[in-house]
C-alpha cells in the first residue's frame, strides 16, 4: 500500500484523512447539503465539515439512522455542531422535490452540495418512476436535486462573494459500461441486465453531469465549481446487496482498501480547501487532479446525457 502514501502536487496522498486535508480551514458561516450522510464516507464527511464549523444538512433515506449519526457527531465535537436531518430517497423524484421544499423552508443559503449517496443492487429493479434503479438513484436523483438547489447556490455566492462548490462522488472513470458509454434505452427497458454495467454507467453519468454543469456555469459567469471525486476502494454498506462483491472485498479489504477517514478525504478537500478555488470540471483522486477515461471527458456525450436527464425530470 506504499502508493497511498505518495503525495501529489496538493501535498496530500491517498493515505491522508479528511481531518488532515481540512486542518486549519474555517467553515463557519457556510452551509452544506450532503446526501447519504448517515453512514460511511457520507457520515465522515458530515462530521469533518461540522468539525470545521460548517452547518450540515444531512440528506438521508433512513431518518432514524440520520438522527443517530447527528447525535453521535454532536456528542463528539466540543462546542457543539450544527446539523439538520431531512429525509431524501434519491430513487424517487417526488422525494427529491419534497426534500428541496423542506430545505427551502429552513431559509438557509447553500454554499456546498455534496452528492455522495449511491446504491449497488444485485437484481434488475425499477425505481418508483420506472427507471433502472442505479441510474435513477445514482444519477437522476442527484441531477434533479442539483437543479432544484442551484438557484439558492447562485444567490448565496452572489451575496457572500464565496465560491459555491458542487461535488459528485463517483467511481473510477475507467469503469465497466456499455460500449457507447450511457446506454439510454437501458434506462427505461433494462433487458439483458448486468448490475455491474448498470452501476458503472450511473457512475459515468456522475462525472459527465459535473463536466457539463461546469461548462454551463462558466458560460453564465457563475462563481460555482462542479467537480467529481473518487474516494478509492472502501468496504462500506454500498456492497451489502452484492454478495459476489462483498465476499472478496471483506477478504482482501485490509490489504487494498483505505479507511472511511481516508475515503472521505478527497471529498472534503474538493469541498473546502483553498487550493481548489477556481478549479472546475475536474476529476479528483487521492486529493489531486486525476486522469479518467475518454468516455468521461466526452463533451458531446455529456450534453446528450444532460438533455436526456432534463427530459426525464420534466416529464
Amino acid at each position: 500500500m506504499w502508493w497511498l502514501y505518495r503525495k501529489g502536487p496538493s501535498g496530500f496522498a491517498g493515505a491522508s484523512t479528511a481531518e488532515e486535508v481540512t486542518a486549519g480551514i474555517d467553515g463557519r458561516g457556510l452551509v452544506a447539503v450532503i446526501t447519504g450522510a448517515s453512514r460511511g464516507i457520507g457520515r465522515e464527511t458530515a462530521r469533518v465539515l461540522a468539525l470545521r464549523g460548517v452547518r450540515v444538512v444531512m440528506a438521508v433515506r433512513d431518518v432514524s439512522a440520520g438522527v443517530r449519526a447527528k447525535e453521535a457527531i454532536q456528542a463528539e465535537i466540543r462546542g457543539g455542531a450544527e446539523l439538520d436531518v431531512l429525509e431524501l430517497d434519491l430513487s424517487s423524484m417526488a422525494s427529491v422535490r419534497r426534500f428541496a421544499a423542506e430545505f427551502a423552508s429552513l431559509s438557509l443559503p447553500l454554499n456546498i452540495l455534496i452528492n455522495n449517496a449511491g446504491v449497488m443492487a444485485r437484481d434488475c429493479t425499477r425505481s418508483p418512476d420506472g427507471l433502472e434503479l442505479h441510474f435513477a438513484t445514482n444519477h437522476i436523483g442527484h441531477f434533479l436535486l442539483t437543479n432544484l438547489l442551484l438557484e439558492n447556490m447562485k444567490s448565496a455566492c452572489r451575496d457572500s462573494g464565496v465560491e459555491g462548490r458542487i461535488v459528485n462522488v463517483s467511481s473510477s472513470g475507467h469503469i465497466m459500461t456499455y460500449p457507447e458509454g450511457i446506454c439510454f434505452d437501458k434506462v427505461h427497458d433494462p433487458s439483458g441486465f448486468n448490475s455491474l454495467i448498470a452501476y458503472g454507467q450511473s457512475k459515468l453519468a456522475n462525472i459527465l453531469h459535473m463536466n457539463e454543469l461546469s461548462r454551463i456555469l462558466k458560460d453564465e459567469g457563475v462563481n460555482i465549481s462542479a467537480n467529481t471525486v473518487h474516494p478509492g476502494v472502501i468496504v462500506t454498506s454500498l456492497f451489502r446487496n452484492r454478495t459476489i462483491v462483498s465476499a472478496p472485498m471483506n477478504t482482501v479489504g485490509r490489504i487494498i482498501s483505505r479507511s472511511v477517514q481516508q475515503g472521505a478525504a478527497t471529498t472534503c478537500y474538493v469541498a473546502m480547501h483553498p487550493q481548489v478555488q477556481g478549479i472546475t470540471g475536474k476529476y479528483f483522486g487521492n486529493c489531486n487532479i486525476a486522469n479518467t477515461s475518454s468516455q468521461a471527458v466526452d463533451a458531446e456525450l455529456a450534453k446528450k446525457l444532460s438533455n436526456f436527464s432534463l427530459q426525464i425530470v420534466s416529464s
